[in-house]
């Protein structure tokens, strides 16, 4: 059996482990290692807190001697799973969600509305048809589309003319050997004629590091600047170059940079709230100058991935944000989708200006 001290220091150490899990910001270990992964899964943390609970019930009816110390755990895990749960719930998980009109509602004499549809395509996992189809039902008049190849982006923007909606195709590549080393962005003529200044080459200043991230500019200066958004996964070999594609980004959201038409930005940023923390910029932002539109309206706890996954058991890891420029009406994450071939869900959200 343990020793008192032993009891002790498992207690101390689970206490730690836990507080650093939940809220591993505090720490400043929001972008490290395996805290990084572990918080990345906070619906699926509460699941793991239960099912623990039940280990350490049977253990707190069998181990006599081991109750006192048994019980102690318990007490961790239901706190523990209960801040998580919190978070969840303040975040938001409602599906198809509005922005509350008392902070974010558009101006009555709004001039300008965005619909922006972003989905990681697994490669182009989904038929270029049923992205399009999708991009009809949802009124989409940008679509960001991660891992999608040029090709699939004109065979996009080809059945989406058809359907009376043409778009403009704006594709970065690093090489062609990998589709998930492809990024396309679609934007609506509507909004004008869009420039592509991301670089074709990989890494800062030009773009993210491992996958191509593609920055489009209105080439008279009247609009946003749109950003079609991947950055690389924060596996074991890659978490520096994850760290710095984030940094990346958060400059990238500047309404300084970008002039008076603000900056939108969408698409698979292979990290949630809590990776963002420490690079917003202004109060109310969550990465450089931007806010996000699922934490705004409610569904900033459903996971976009992977599809497969109950939402709420996934990471929501995909994103839509814009600057203060823009008010976001709406922002939903789509489940219709989830058999479809891609292991992320598409996302769309509704922006307003006035």
């Amino acid at each position: 059996m343990l020793t008192a001290l032993a009891r002790i220091v498992v207690v101390l150490v689970g206490a730690a482990t836990l507080a650093v899990l939940a809220w591993p910001q505090f720490f400043g270990l929001q972008n490290a290692g395996v805290v990084a992964h572990a918080v990345s899964l906070r619906g699926l943390a509460v699941v793991v807190a239960a099912v623990l609970l039940v280990v350490l019930a049977v253990v707190l009816v069998l181990a006599r001697p081991m109750r006192g110390t048994t019980a102690l755990l318990m007490v961790l895990l239901l706190a523990f799973g209960a801040v998580n749960i919190g978070i969840l719930l303040h975040r938001g998980v409602g599906s198809d969600a509005a922005a509350s009109s008392e902070t974010t509602a558009a101006p009555a004499d709004a001039a300008a509305s965005i619909t922006v549809l972003s989905w990681n395509t697994l490669g182009d996992a989904p038929a270029a048809e049923a992205i399009a189809a999708l991009a009809v039902a949802e009124d989409a008049d940008v679509l960001t589309l991660p891992e999608t190849t040029e090709e699939t982006g004109v065979r996009i923007a080809e059945a989406l003319r058809a359907a009376g909606r043409p778009m403009w195709v704006h594709t970065v590549s690093f090489d062609l050997i990998s589709k998930a080393r492809s990024t396309t962005l679609l934007i609506s003529p509507d909004l004008g004629d869009y420039t592509v200044t991301s670089a074709a080459g990989s890494g800062p200043p030009g773009n993210t590091n491992v996958l191509p991230t593609v920055v489009a500019v209105p080439v008279d200066g009247a609009g946003p600047t749109i950003i079609a958004v991947h950055a690389v996964a924060p596996i074991r070999w890659e978490m520096a170059n994850w760290r710095s594609d984030l940094d990346y980004l958060a400059g990238q959201c500047s309404t300084e940079r970008t002039g008076s038409g603000g900056v939108i930005m969408a698409g698979d940023f292979n990290a949630t709230l809590d990776h963002f923390a420490g690079r917003a910029t202004e109060p109310g932002a969550v990465l450089g100058d931007c806010r996000d539109a699922a934490a705004t309206t409610g569904s900033g706890g459903l996971g976009t991935w992977p599809a497969a996954a109950p939402s709420l058991l996934g990471s929501p890891i995909d994103h839509v944000l814009a600057t203060a420029d823009w008010h976001i009406e709406r922002m939903r994450v789509i489940d219709t989708q989830d058999d479809a071939g891609s292991d992320h869900r598409p996302i769309a959200a509704t922006l307003t200006t006035g």
